[in-house]
């Protein structure tokens, strides 16, 4: 029945109740963010996946439990703990009903990531199957969902070890096209084994353990750090760092085991602390860029009552633990510099270089300013968007605000520019069109890149210039042809990224487009192909002669067919590095003057392309 308007009538059969598991369906970002294909961290199937390990990394932090199993056989995921279990009467309201778990009771769960009592759930209602098998005292309870609904319960006696199993396939419906990326896993379990010392993890093959906690995470990614890493282990702090010979800073920050992307507070407070025991200890009053700049670090606090800025626990909120990491720290700090005086000295040496270089490129970023200004009052070739990710409001106009949502495009020409202006999203999408191909920096000092308009005006554009605190986008992503003009610009400015603002790479900022290089259509269909063998299969299925037609560069690609390349399902490769100290091999090799060997190495494996053609 319509009313007079013609608009569907509003009455009482309009009004729905959802069950838990139907709404976690319904609005699935609002519980696991991005659904993703699998190519970056944030995707949907790697946040099911942490849901289960973070319930059995808790049981081992109660003190239940050494040792977990992992195993991904295709689309399945099995997850066995050998913790306390869940208690069987309650195992259908823990994995089916939200705010519904053990963790909310502090003396059953002290220190516990899963605060919010929906992780599990969410895993449930988006999956099929979804198993659960709990094992207490000789009796085991299984359940098994399909899309969240319960098939089957069955419960009896066994000899099993008491503890969990999970296991659950992603539900097709809802995960359209995903791989699991093991690489992405084992540096992520590798975390896990780095924050619960003597933990055992099995994945597939693999076994990840340490024991020397957040010391043998630094000695893992720094290969010539400018001292031996400062470490420090408390029943809710632990922390280790060092300074490199490089610029910026990085670190690496844990809550309740949980890797926290973003920082939070207790990052904060670590880079507070360490400033203010230096200067205490020095009786100097120097500058917190001269502390900083080359330092490495990770630090893992304990907290009760963790909060967190978002579902998937990225940025910790709580403001009330600063003061108490900054006691720590310092009280072990100072006392730690009295007994090694030789650290101390080394540490001084690297800030004096720091102070030395920072007053040299004053006056070349002043210039740099000046002549900014003189150019133009705008940044050239930039067409901003309404959201920032530095700049969150407060008040009603913070439920409007999208800069989680900001990325910048660095586009190659105007061609490429123009198509995506024309079909971007203004609030969220920003584009630079980039000039032609970027100065080659590896090996460059830091004065160079003030001194380069090009260059410094994507630094003011990112709104790095001192620092990645204040960066204007939450994704930066660089989209070029797919030419050799196009990657070897490509590659300039990973290398910039790398040589000065490598934090901005370890923290899952930088990404590249994939765009298609093929559209294959006939009369009824039209089917975009990024590569040869889905060009093949797209001719196969459409048959009779379709037109084919190669994209040679994202110029020739219409506005209104761009649109689809850079919307919310846009392809996009995150851009990682699994190892600091492999970054200064990797850019000598590609961007060095090694000319002779990587001229060797092209000819090499040109040679065994042609034969496989």
């Amino acid at each position: 029945m319509e009313s007079a308007a013609g608009t569907v009538k509003y009455d009482e059969s309009k009004i729905q109740t959802l069950s838990s598991l139907e709404h976690i369906r319904l609005r699935t970002g609002m519980y696991i963010g991005r659904l993703g294909d699998g190519s970056t961290y944030e995707d949907g199937i790697y946040i099911l996946l942490k849901e289960i390990v973070d319930n059995s990394i808790d049981e081992y932090i109660e003190g239940y439990g050494k040792r977990i199993d992992i195993k991904i056989s295709e689309k399945k995921v099995a997850v066995r703990d050998y913790g306390r279990g869940i208690p069987l009467g309650k195992l259908i309201d823990c994995v089916s009903i939200i705010n519904t778990g053990g963790k909310f009771n502090s003396d059953v769960f002290q220190y516990s990531v899963g605060l919010n009592g929906v992780g599990t759930k969410a895993v449930n209602a988006l999956s099929d199957p979804y198993i659960v098998r709990s094992i207490r005292d000789g009796k085991f309870r299984e359940l098994t969902f399909c899309s969240g609904k319960l098939t089957s319960d069955t419960n009896g006696d066994t000899k099993e070890p008491d503890g969990t199993y999970t296991e659950f396939v992603p539900d097709p419906e809802i995960f359209k096209d995903y791989e699991f990326n093991f690489d992405y896993i084992k540096k992520r379990l590798y975390f896990y084994a780095y924050l619960n010392k003597g933990l055992k993890i099995y994945f597939n093959n693999d076994k990840i353990v340490s024991s020397g906690g957040l010391l043998d995470l630094l000695t893992e990614q720094v290969e010539y750090p400018l001292y031996e890493p400062i470490y420090y282990c408390s029943d809710s702090l632990e922390f280790a760092f060092t300074h490199i010979d490089s610029y910026g800073e990085s670190y690496y920050s844990f809550v309740n085991g949980q890797y926290t992307n973003d920082g939070g507070t207790h990052q904060s407070a670590f880079k507070e602390a360490i400033l203010k025991s230096v200067n205490e200890y020095a009786k100097k009053n120097f500058e917190a860029k001269d502390v900083r700049d080359g330092i490495v670090g990770a630090v893992a606090v304990k907290v009760r009552q963790p909060v967190f800025e978002s579902q998937t626990k990225n940025k910790l909120g709580n403001t009330e633990i600063k003061f108490k990491i900054i006691s720590e720290i310092k009280d072990f700090l100072i006392d730690y510099f009295y007994k090694h005086q030789d650290i101390a000295e080394q540490i001084y040496l690297k800030i004096a270089l720091n102070e030395k270089i920072r007053k040299e490129l004053k006056a070349v970023q002043q210039e740099a300013k000046e002549l900014s200004k003189k150019t133009s009052i705008r940044i050239p070739k930039l067409k901003d968007c309404k959201y920032h990710f530095n700049e969150i409001p407060t008040g009603r106009k913070k439920e409007l605000w999208r800069g989680d949502e900001s990325v910048i495009f660095l586009t190659e020409g105007d061609s490429a520019a123009g198509s995506m202006i024309s079909s971007r999203d203004v609030e969220t999408q920003a584009i630079f069109a980039l000039k032609g191909k970027l100065l080659n920096v590896h090996g460059l000092k830091r004065d160079y890149i003030y001194k380069n308009e090009e260059i410094y005006n994507i630094i003011k554009t990112m709104n790095i210039e001192d620092g990645i605190d204040n960066l204007r986008y939450s994704k930066i992503i660089i989209a070029t042809d797919s030419d050799p003009d196009g990657l070897h610009i490509r590659n300039l400015l990973l290398t910039f990224f790398l040589h000065f603002y490598e934090s901005l790479i370890l923290k899952g900022h930088i990404y590249i487009l994939e765009t298609p290089l093929f559209r294959v259509r006939n009369k009824k269909e039209t089917v975009y192909c990024y590569s040869d063998s889905e060009k093949s299969a797209a001719i196969r299925r459409l048959g009779s002669d379709p037109e084919v037609t190669r994209f040679k560069g994202l110029g020739e690609i219409s506005p209104k067919e761009f649109g689809r390349f850079i919307g919310p399902d846009m392809r996009l490769i995150q851009v990682s590095v699994e190892h600091l100290k492999d970054i200064p091999d990797a850019l000598e090799f590609y961007m060095g003057k090694n000319t002779p060997e990587r001229r060797t190495y092209i000819m090499e494996n040109l040679h065994r392309f042609e034969e496989t053609v």
